[in-house]
């Protein structure tokens, strides 16, 4: 097996409960499934929506299944700024304290007072791949990724185990595109903190 992992661009996107979805879309209803995601279980929806901050707001933001215990919309830096949010860097669902924002659908519209974050950059391990890569739990390391033009160590990466899980970095557009990421592109641990 490999040391190294696909590196995937998560662009902004929503976790919504099943209350908020039926606000946002309409009593009773389901998200649509448009295609599976590389997290088990995971999918991206048909189900768009607006969020608005104090400046102005992101139209057509993806949601994501299946629906979440609590909604969080997750966004870039820039994204953040550009609307006037204050969004923290957490990891995904340490969302106390966090960024707010109105979040628009076809049906109706929500107001969460915190749940607005950047998402802490990532990698999902199994127990075997955190095991062959010699990392734990919460343990926060380094990558080195390789492009033609851009390449990076990208430090403060924290290793999420679970057997639920697949091998797979997660990275914001922000990132990115500060690495100037081909349509593939892998990363390597080079640093255990």
């Amino acid at each position: 097996m490999s040391k190294n992992f696909i590196i995937e661009t998560s662009a902004r996107h929503v976790h919504v409960t099943q209350e908020h979805l039926e606000i946002l879309f309409g009593k009773g209803y389901e998200l649509t499934k448009k295609k599976d995601l590389s997290q088990p279980g995971q999918f991206a929806c048909e189900e768009r929506v607006t969020i608005v901050g104090p400046k102005k707001e992101l139209a057509g933001v993806s949601i994501l299944g299946p629906v979440r215990p609590e909604t969080q919309v997750e966004l870039s830096a820039t994204d953040a700024r550009s609307i006037g949010i204050a969004a923290p860097v957490r990891e995904s669902g340490d969302v106390a304290g966090s960024g707010a924002c109105k979040i628009v659908g076809p049906a109706g519209e929500i107001e969460i007072s915190e749940g607005v974050i950047v998402a802490k950059r990532h990698i999902h391990l199994t127990p075997e791949d955190a095991e062959e890569l010699g990392v734990s739990d919460k343990q926060v390391v380094w990558v080195k990724v390789e492009t033609p033009e851009r390449s990076a160590i990208l430090g403060d990466v924290v290793c999420r185990v679970s057997p639920k899980y697949a091998r797979a970095m997660h990275i914001d557009t922000d990132e990115s595109n500060a690495v100037g990421a081909p349509r593939e592109l892998y990363g390597e641990i080079v640093e255990i903190g």
